[in-house]
């Protein structure tokens, strides 16, 4: 048997291993990141709950599909991570880098239109730059 899988098995250089996405917090112009803050007052279940789930992003990247994530509706760009009741809206970057836009609770079958149009101008803001 080879080391690091089944006999036979066909192993995949680690040179052919695509690499990791990067995940960035969206800050403002004061240097503040409100996914950040919104993260840090979760109860510390559900941060290891949220970690979790952007882990699995930079792993999987566009791979990752539901019930971890999801695309808006209407939305080319927005997806909204999903780990628990904690929903987070990000878009793919430039390169293979993700920006996490906003945070908040989930109270509804349906993504609130106030919080879509706050990751929307956030993810305008950068996209301008």
């Amino acid at each position: 048997m080879m080391p690091g899988g089944a006999e036979g098995e066909d192993q995949v250089p680690a040179s052919h291993v695509p690499p990791a996405w990067r995940v960035d917090f969206y800050a403002d112009a004061r240097g503040q990141s409100p996914v950040r803050d919104y993260i840090d007052s979760l109860p510390v279940e559900e941060q290891v709950e949220v970690r979790d789930a952007i882990r699995l992003l930079r792993e999987f990247g566009l791979q990752l599909g539901r019930p971890h994530v999801r695309q808006i509706t209407g939305h080319a760009k927005l997806w909204e991570l999903r780990p628990g009741a904690n929903r987070i809206f990000y878009f793919a970057h430039t390169g293979r880098t993700f920006v996490l836009l906003h945070a908040y609770r989930k109270q509804s079958p349906k993504a609130p239109a106030k919080e879509i149009r706050l990751a929307e101008k956030r993810m305008s803001e950068l996209l301008e730059e």
